[in-house]
């Protein structure tokens, strides 16, 4: 294995990692910290992606309709959908008063849950498109 695949192995093994960790938050009213997860496991992912099918360093950025986008990666659209809502969610469940005054009050539930799961449908289809998983 070439060490550019290893190091998007890499990237996509922490992308894993950041879903059950996603999960582990929801199981613990988390809402926040299982949407910062969700997003960093896409991240990872899509950055890996970038390493495999683009053989490039991947973009300094952390807006993940931007990352698809430069991939050229074709999604349903529910999971396009669910990435631009998915997005602000960097900031947003990390910081007071970023989005929301309280995000690890305010943030639903159920819209946790939901993209969580968006999360993960699109980490199991980079990592096949890539190659990875």
């Amino acid at each position: 294995m070439s060490r550019v695949r290893e190091e998007a192995k890499d990237w996509f093994d922490g992308a894993l990692v950041d879903l059950e960790e996603a999960r582990s938050a929801l199981l613990n009213n988390r809402a926040n910290w299982a949407l910062f997860a969700a997003h960093q496991a896409v991240e990872k992912a899509l950055k890996a992606a970038f390493i495999v099918l683009k053989r490039s360093r991947p973009p300094r950025t952390h807006d993940l309709t931007r990352l698809v986008s430069g991939l050229g990666l074709e999604l349903p659209c529910e999971l396009k959908a669910g990435l631009s809502e998915l997005s602000p969610y960097y900031v947003i469940a990390m910081y007071p008063n970023a989005g929301l005054e309280r995000p690890w009050e305010t943030i639903d539930k159920t819209l946790a849950n939901r993209l969580v799961d968006v999360a993960e449908s699109v980490v199991r289809e980079v990592g096949r498109v890539a190659g990875l998983g």
